[in-house]
């Protein structure tokens, strides 16, 4: 149930962290992984890393609001396997935290153009590439800062409030084409949360709320991915599950 052999899979911010986690795992279920990420380098090693395991795997590097790039990536992820993309993984993100009353204008509208600008972009790019027998899916990246907010990140929060937004839309739309679309909400050891757990003070105040206590790694994540992407997932469509050691219950 768990196979992802013969398909193909798209993921933008898999230069590192849980993106590079999910190619990996993809990889090894039996799919061939199209590897973005804005650090072209960055990616270029990550299909290395796969290819050299004995798996398949080509990379780009890829600016998610670029809309050519966008669709030269689709074009080459579905080239994987003979023109099909089969799954889409929003993954790329930015961070640029400040309190509200410090926040500018550019720092909001950045993260928001990242992360929801990118994902739409990227989604419009891939759409035309998806399967529609059934394996077509498109996975999102949340956060639990769009489902219960966070201090100092007001544009984070919106950015992935707005994701869990685009991921029941765009379920209710392509269901008809028979395609899934379903978000993660991580909670992980990545540069994303380095800012975080540097600081003795926020990272006392995070662990506390995490009812397992720790930190994942990002390949504990990885299994709720190769889950929405599988036969295993393909009956759920529209959620959000947080995978986050219980900081949302």
């Amino acid at each position: 149930m768990f196979s992802l052999v013969g398909r193909s899979a798209l993921l933008t911010g898999a230069g590192n962290g849980i993106g590079a986690a999910v190619a990996k795992a993809y990889a090894a279920a039996g799919a061939a992984v199209m590897v973005t990420d804005l650090d072209g380098s960055a990616a270029e090693a990550v299909a290395k890393e796969i290819t050299e395991a004995g798996g398949r795997a080509d990379s780009l590097a890829l600016d998610v609001r670029d809309a050519d790039g966008a669709a030269e990536a689709a074009r080459r992820a579905a080239a994987l396997t003979d023109g099909t993309l089969h799954i889409l993984v929003n993954n790329a993100g930015a961070i640029s935290p400040a309190m509200f009353h410090k926040m500018t204008p550019e720092a909001f509208n950045f993260v928001l153009d990242v992360h929801v600008g990118g994902a739409f972009t990227v989604s419009q790019a891939a759409a035309p590439y998806l399967a529609e027998d059934g394996t077509g899916r498109v996975i999102n990246v949340t956060s639990a800062a769009g489902l219960v907010g966070t201090i100092g990140q007001v544009n984070y929060s919106a950015a992935k409030s707005a994701i869990i937004g685009i991921t029941k839309s765009l379920a209710k739309e392509l269901a008809k084409r028979h395609i899934t679309v379903n978000a993660v909400a991580p909670l992980a050891a990545t540069a994303m949360t380095e800012n975080i757990r540097s600081n003795e003070k926020l990272a006392k105040m995070t662990l506390a709320r995490i009812p397992l206590g720790r930190w994942a790694e990002p390949d504990e994540i990885s299994g709720a991915f190769v889950f929405f992407a599988s036969d295993a997932g393909g009956y759920v469509t529209g959620q959000v599950l947080p995978v986050d050691g219980g900081t949302v219950i």
